[in-house]
């Protein structure tokens, strides 16, 4: 059916859906080649409109191993072209039926090439994908009415309820508050050795003291939630008593209880290629990363206990936080495995941590 994106600038793109829709979200790009499950089930791009500017979406399928986690989360997905075939030993269905599954809508057969190019130089703006209604009027008041709703939280649809266990071990125990937990992250702590309580986002300060663990991992979730004012606060009496590692959202939690500002980019960093280095190395790093915001780094400097361990080679952003003294290491790229079982060489490094 005919199907339309309309962006709150004005701008809109026909295309083709296979499912009534009438969602709206923050339209964002992301340049990865593959990994689109992965893309749609992580937590952290909760009600987002996600643009895959690769032009071929859909041809290797989807199998629930790839799954992020229980559902997908985005409010609908834009491609230039969906395949009509899928090939792939490990697939279970095709991309559409996966989402068509979870009544999430992809709409395809648009101009992906202008759209990014769009969104480039205008930077990330809210748009809709409607099949009810093709007039630009009324989805521009359909996108002012939205804007007026207060903003609410969405970590208590994505955090877990309730404490729950994971891993097998007995001596080494880690505390993970979910912000946005995805599946990869906790098969790369159990493959540490970790066994893992998991918390709800709520969870204050004492009672993450009291399940005894080593250290706390914040997971990675979204940025732009007003319930992370809540979480910075209650992780502020943990600094420099347990040993804590921040992934995306996690970091910049950190960042912001010891006070220093986060502040968003115009064009996020959404890909599997960007690359990083280290002050006094000459060699870089390609990495995966999924945020729109980053830590000031003019705020950062005025904390003399924390310092940058990585940055990013293209704009010189903050891609890695460090403190010895406060046992603080936080990432704003994701800490992805290598392959074949892997453990990213950052939860080594916080492995090492733990133990000093």
């Amino acid at each position: 059916m005919k199907a339309i994106l309309f962006l709150e600038d004005g701008k809109s793109f026909m295309g083709c859906s296979d499912l009534a829709a009438d969602v709206i979200g923050e339209v964002i790009l992301n340049t990865a080649v593959v990994g689109y499950q992965e893309l749609i089930t992580d937590p952290a791009n909760v009600d987002k409109i996600l643009v895959l500017t690769y032009p071929l979406i859909g041809n290797y399928g989807c199998a629930p191993k790839f799954n992020e986690s229980a559902k997908v989360w985005v409010a609908g997905l834009v491609a230039k072209e969906k395949s009509r075939v899928f090939s792939n030993w490990q697939a279970r269905s095709s991309l559409g039926d996966f989402l068509n599954s979870h009544r999430k809508p992809i709409i395809y057969g648009l101009d992906t090439r202008t759209l990014t190019v769009h969104l480039r130089e205008k930077g990330p703006c809210l748009g809709i994908i409607s099949t009810e209604e093709l007039d630009p009027q009324k989805l521009r008041e359909k996108i002012l009415k939205f804007k007026q709703q207060p903003s609410k939280t969405l970590l208590a649809q994505i955090s877990t309820p309730r404490p729950f266990n994971a891993g097998q071990a007995k001596k080494k125990k880690l505390a993970v508050l979910d912000l946005g937990l995805t599946n990869s992250l906790l098969k790369q702590l159990e493959a540490l050795g970790f066994s893992l309580i998991v918390l709800p986002y709520m969870s204050g300060a004492q009672q993450i003291l009291s399940v005894k663990a080593q250290g706390l991992v914040i997971s990675n979730g979204p940025e732009d939630d007003p319930g992370l004012d809540t979480v910075t606060q209650n992780i502020q009496p943990l600094i420099g008593k347990i040993p804590v590692l921040g992934i995306g959202a996690g970091c910049q939690v950190i960042a912001k209880a010891l006070g220093a500002r986060v502040i968003p980019l115009k064009i996020g960093h959404r890909g599997v290629n960007y690359p990083i280095s280290r002050p006094g190395s000459f060699k870089g790093e390609i990495t995966v990363q999924n945020h729109g915001r980053v830590i000031d780094n003019n705020s950062l400097r005025k904390i003399k206990e924390l310092k940058t361990t990585a940055y990013n080679l293209n704009d010189h952003t903050i891609e890695e936080i460090e403190s010895r003294k406060l046992k603080l290491l936080g990432t704003q790229y994701l800490p992805v495995s290598p392959g074949f079982d892997q453990v990213n060489p950052l939860f080594v490094k916080f492995s090492k941590l733990l133990r000093n």
